[in-house]
């Protein structure tokens, strides 16, 4: 039962994804759309070349379907290798250097 409520979260986040991204591009940060979007009736969204929150179908704005359809398809692959594997692999991200305030040594 854990596995199974894994793989629907794996696919949940996945799909809400491609808005992460949209937000992020538009610099904004994506979770924060995805929460004001969620439960909201089919079509609600938001806009980021209008930076609205509306019915994207009435707006205009049309989902590419080979976009949704690799989501969901990519986010099954990970959800059934999780499952029937039991092990993730994932990138640990190197920590960011410091950014320096001053001039490098010897430059003076």
């Amino acid at each position: 039962y854990e596995d199974e409520k894994l793989g629907v979260e794996i696919m949940f986040r996945s799909l809400a994804a491609p808005m992460r991204q949209i937000a992020a591009n538009a610099g904004l940060e994506g979770e924060v759309i995805v929460e004001r979007c969620k439960g909201k009736e089919f079509g609600y969204g938001y806009n980021a070349a209008t930076d609205v929150y509306e019915n994207l179908m009435e707006g205009g704005v049309l989902d590419p379907a080979k976009v949704t359809c690799n989501a969901i398809i990519n986010a099954a692959s990970v959800a059934g290798l999780v499952l029937t594997t039991e092990v993730l692999v994932t990138e640990i991200p190197e920590p960011k250097a410091p950014v320096s305030g001053g001039m490098e040594p010897g430059y003076m």
